[in-house]
């Protein structure tokens, strides 16, 4: 279920998926709007991440979810357990050319950042608010 945040002049809202179906529900949902999506592998039933670079990316990603542009949608999407992402034909590294999480891009768009890049809040905030973040990813190479 999507929560909105923030005050009435600059708006955003946020989604939590699990799970490449519910990804695209949730992006084609929000059809027509600028999309940000952070994805980290999926957290046990204690809340814990598996994946440290995860633990550490959220904080910061969401330290800046403030500076996206009124209207943006984020989408916090687990992409499943440690076998199903090591699984080289997942839907997400198909479909969506994920390489490794913690991975935060702007949907629709070849803008992204990977890992460790996802660590530094400076490049998070860039990401959110240019419009023409012409930054590419080292996995791009």
């Amino acid at each position: 279920m999507p929560v909105a945040y923030g005050d009435p002049l600059y708006l955003w809202k946020e989604d939590l998926t699990c799970g490449y179906s519910k990804f695209v529900q949730a992006a084609q949902q929000s059809h027509g709007q600028l999309v940000f999506v952070l994805f980290c592998r999926d957290k046990d039933a204690q809340g814990q991440n598996w994946c440290p670079d995860c633990v550490i990316a959220e904080p910061i990603v969401r330290s800046e979810l403030n500076s996206l542009p009124n209207g943006a949608v984020f989408i916090y999407c687990q992409i499943g357990d440690q076998a199903y992402w090591k699984d080289p034909n997942n839907e997400f590294r198909k479909n969506l050319k994920l390489t490794a999480v913690p991975t935060v891009l702007k949907y629709g768009t070849p803008q992204k950042l990977v890992e460790e890049e996802c660590l530094n809040r400076e490049l998070v905030h860039m990401l959110f608010t240019r419009l023409s973040f012409f930054f590419f990813s080292q996995s791009f190479i």
